[in-house]
């Protein structure tokens, strides 16, 4: 057993996730007979197989199941030792694992991610754009430092900083433009454009227009993959749809739209940072919590939507 190795542990790991030889190597930046020969000389090392081999994919074995949750541990926690050596400084250094949801990352990254480097020059930001259960699920596995989603995630494990709060606002096409805002009953009977199931926006904006998640109401809305696919759709005269206010500026300067605020109270999200209560940077990502912070304040100022109809 002496012979375990964190590289055969971490090729391991990203096999189990990956399910694919080629897969896994790609994402190790390595070849795949070199990965192949690795987690081999590990099942040998432990004197049982820890995958079944099909022809096209690979799956944990009953023990493999066991062992890679083991493996996470372990691997978390060697991260964690480096990050222990950045807390002693004064300023974040190394690798910044950053993840952020579909939309607020195409909106804030530029603002932010400027920001970030001038002041912390010496840290390496790796940035990773997906829906909220995945970040969640890598941040708590260790392979996020951080993530910006909308809160709360309401997880004891985590710790949660507002950024900032920003509305949600109606997109119609321009014919519309002088016709009164809906009321949200209204919504429910015209043709919604929202986005696919498991983006928490999608949900949102059920929740604001009262229609269940489950419903056969919203499974027969359409659903679009980004803001953007929405917007465009709304400029054709398929529909409405809501976007956050952060992604106004961008969205619609190219549709044939127009964008209308609710009346109050009007529909809202607050968006935050989370991070692990454990983490050894927490005072760290407090600091770049800050600069997100002032980076959106900055944003919202010089682009924000204004004088918008009710």
């Amino acid at each position: 057993m002496t012979n375990l190795t964190l590289r055969q542990l971490r090729y391991f790991d990203a096999l189990a996730r990956h399910g694919h030889f080629g897969r896994a190597a790609e994402a190790c930046a390595i070849s795949q007979p070199a990965l192949s020969v690795q987690v081999k000389e590990l099942e040998e090392t432990l004197g049982v197989e820890l995958l079944e081999r099909g022809a096209r994919q690979v799956r944990l074995s009953a023990f493999g199941e066991d062992f890679v949750l083991r493996v996470r541990d372990i691997l978390r926690s060697v991260d964690e030792l480096g990050d222990l050596a950045r807390a002693s400084r004064d300023r974040l250094t190394g690798r910044l694992r950053i993840g952020v949801i579909p939309t607020v990352a195409p909106y804030l990254l530029p603002a932010m991610i400027g920001r970030l480097i001038r002041d912390n020059p010496a840290v390496d930001i790796h940035v990773r754009e997906t829906v909220t259960p995945k970040l969640l699920d890598e941040l708590s596995e260790g392979r996020l430092d951080t993530a910006i989603v909308a809160l709360p995630v309401s997880e004891p494990s985590l710790e949660e900083v507002s950024l900032f709060d920003e509305h949600f606002l109606l997109v119609r096409s321009r014919e519309d433009e002088e016709k009164p805002v809906p009321e949200r009953e209204q919504l429910q009977e015209m043709r919604l454009l929202l986005l696919e199931e498991g983006h928490c926006f999608r949900e949102q904006a059920l929740s604001f227009c009262q229609i269940g998640s489950g419903s056969q109401r919203s499974r027969e809305l359409l659903d679009g993959s980004s803001l953007s696919t929405l917007v465009q759709m709304v400029g054709a005269g398929i529909g409405v749809t809501l976007i956050p206010e952060i992604a106004v500026p961008v969205e619609t300067r190219s549709a044939r739209v127009c964008v209308a605020r609710f009346k109050d109270p009007q529909p809202a999200r607050r968006i935050g940072m989370v991070w692990r209560r454990s983490s050894p940077i927490a005072r760290q990502l407090h600091a770049i919590a800050d600069i997100v912070r002032i980076s959106a304040e900055n944003l919202r100022a010089a682009d924000g939507p204004a004088g918008l109809p009710i």
